[in-house]
C-alpha cells in the first residue's frame, strides 16, 4: 500500500516520491551525516532510508549495522520504486548475513587481493629502494594466491580447498617448497585475511583455513673458505682493469669495490650497501683507536657496525673515482655529511644492481659453484663473513 509521502502520478499505479509530503524522520540521538541530498524516504521502521543526492540522478539507501556503522550502497535505479524494491532486497540480505554470523558485504578473493596489493604497494613506496616482506608478499599473490581462488569468497573455503590449492601451487613451483617460501605464502595469505576482516567483507567469526607452513629444509648457503677468499682477490685485482668498453670499464671496478665492501662488512646486498651514502659513516674510537663504523638500515631495521680495516682502501678507491666530491678529502667526508651514494659511477649514476656483472666475474675466475655444487651469490659474500 502507498505509505506516507507517496502518492499515486500514474494510473498504472506506480509511486513516485513527493517532496512536499516527505516523512517527518523521527528524531534520533546520533545527529546523521548530511549527504547533501534532494530527497529521502524511510521504509522498514525508518531503519532504511533512500534518498538522491542533489548531483546524481540514481537513487542510494543507507542503514545501520549491528555495530553502529553506517552501511551505504547505491541501488543503481533511476526511478524511485524500483530503488525501493532494491534497497529492501539489500537490506534484507545484509541482516540475514548478521544472523548467520557473516560479513554484512561479501567480497571476492580476487577484490580483496586487488586491495591489498595497493596497501602494499604504499609500504613498499614508503621505503624506496629498500627490500621487505611486502615484496615477497605481493609475489605470492600475484603468482598463485588471486590466479587461482579469483571469484572465489573467503568464507566459502575449506580445508579440502586449501589442500588442492598447496598441490596446484607446488606443481607450479617444479620442486619441494622450502619453509621460508612456505612461511611468506602463509603470511601473504594472512595478510589477505587480515584485510578482509578490517574492509568488513569477512566476520571475525568466519573460520578461514591457515596454510602450511611446514616444508623442505634450506640449505646452508655457500660460502667461500679462506683460501678461495685469497684466490678471489687476486682475481678481482686483474679483472677489474680487463676490458676496454668505456661501460664495462667503469662497472668492473665499481662491483669489486662493491663485493670486498660486502666481504669486509657483511651487510645484506641491495637493501642496505645500494643505499649506503656517505654520511652513514663515521669514526669510532676505542682507547685511542680508529675504528670505521657504518650505519645500514635494512631488514631488521638500523644498526651500527665496525668494518675491518681493509674497508678503508675500498672507500678511497670509491671516493677518488666521483668526480663531483673531488674538492672534498678523503677525511673530509667523514665530517661535512655528504649525501651522495658510495657505490656509483663517476657520473653519479648507480646501477640497479650488481647481480649480472658479479656472476660474470665468479664464471671468469671459476668461482661460480662450490665444491658442493652450490651457485654463489654476493649474498656469498655475507655468508663468508659471518662463518
Amino acid at each position: 500500500m502507498p505509505g506516507a509521502g507517496i502518492e499515486p502520478a500514474r494510473p498504472h499505479g506506480h509511486w513516485i516520491l513527493s517532496p512536499a509530503r516527505l516523512p517527518v524522520p523521527p528524531p534520533r540521538h546520533e545527529a546523521e551525516p548530511n549527504y547533501g541530498t534532494s530527497a529521502s524516504l524511510r521504509l522498514r521502521d525508518g531503519e532504511l532510508i533512500v534518498y538522491r543526492r542533489s548531483r546524481s540522478a540514481r537513487y542510494q539507501c543507507r542503514f545501520r549495522l549491528a555495530s553502529g556503522a553506517w552501511c551505504r550502497l547505491s541501488t543503481h535505479c533511476l526511478r524511485l520504486e524500483d530503488a525501493i524494491a532494491q534497497a529492501c532486497l539489500r537490506y534484507d540480505q545484509v541482516r540475514f548475513r548478521q544472523h548467520l554470523g557473516l560479513a554484512h558485504r561479501a567480497q571476492s578473493v580476487a577484490h580483496l587481493g586487488a586491495g591489498l596489493l595497493a596497501e602494499l604497494a604504499q609500504q613498499i613506496e614508503a621505503h624506496p629502494g629498500k627490500h621487505c616482506s611486502a615484496e615477497d608478499y605481493q609475489r605470492c599473490l600475484r603468482r598463485d594466491i588471486l590466479p587461482y581462488f579469483g571469484e572465489r569468497y573467503l568464507e566459502d573455503l575449506t580445508a579440502a580447498d586449501i589442500a588442492e590449492f598447496e598441490s596446484w601451487r607446488n606443481r607450479q613451483l617444479r620442486q619441494a617448497p622450502k619453509s621460508s617460501t612456505l612461511r611468506n605464502y602463509a603470511a601473504a595469505w594472512n595478510r589477505l585475511i587480515d584485510y578482509a576482516h578490517k574492509t568488513g567483507s569477512l566476520s571475525l567469526q568466519a573460520q578461514v583455513p591457515r596454510l602450511t607452513v611446514r616444508g623442505v629444509a634450506g640449505r646452508a648457503r655457500a660460502a667461500f673458505s679462506a683460501e678461495e677468499v685469497t684466490r678471489l682477490l687476486a682475481h678481482m685485482a686483474v679483472w677489474r682493469g680487463g676490458s676496454h668498453r668505456r661501460m664495462e670499464a667503469d662497472m668492473r671496478p665499481l662491483v669489486c669495490d662493491y663485493a670486498q665492501f660486502l666481504l669486509y662488512t657483511g651487510i645484506r646486498q641491495g637493501t642496505e650497501a645500494m643505499r649506503l651514502c656517505w654520511h652513514h659513516l663515521a669514526w669510532h674510537w676505542v682507547d685511542g683507536q680508529r675504528y670505521l663504523r657504518v650505519w645500514v638500515d635494512g631488514k631488521t631495521g638500523g644498526r651500527w657496525l665496525i668494518a675491518r680495516q681493509a674497508a678503508m682502501a675500498v672507500l678511497e678507491r670509491c671516493h677518488q673515482r666521483q668526480q663531483d666530491i673531488q674538492h672534498l678529502s678523503f677525511e673530509e667526508l667523514f665530517t661535512q655529511r655528504v649525501r651522495h651514494r658510495v657505490f656509483r659511477f663517476s657520473t653519479g649514476y648507480q646501477p640497479r644492481t650488481f647481480i649480472g656483472a658479479f656472476r660474470r666475474l665468479l664464471i671468469d675466475g671459476g668461482f661460480l659453484e662450490d665444491h658442493d655444487g652450490r651457485r654463489r651469490t654476493l649474498y656469498s659474500l655475507r655468508h663468508t663473513y659471518a662463518t
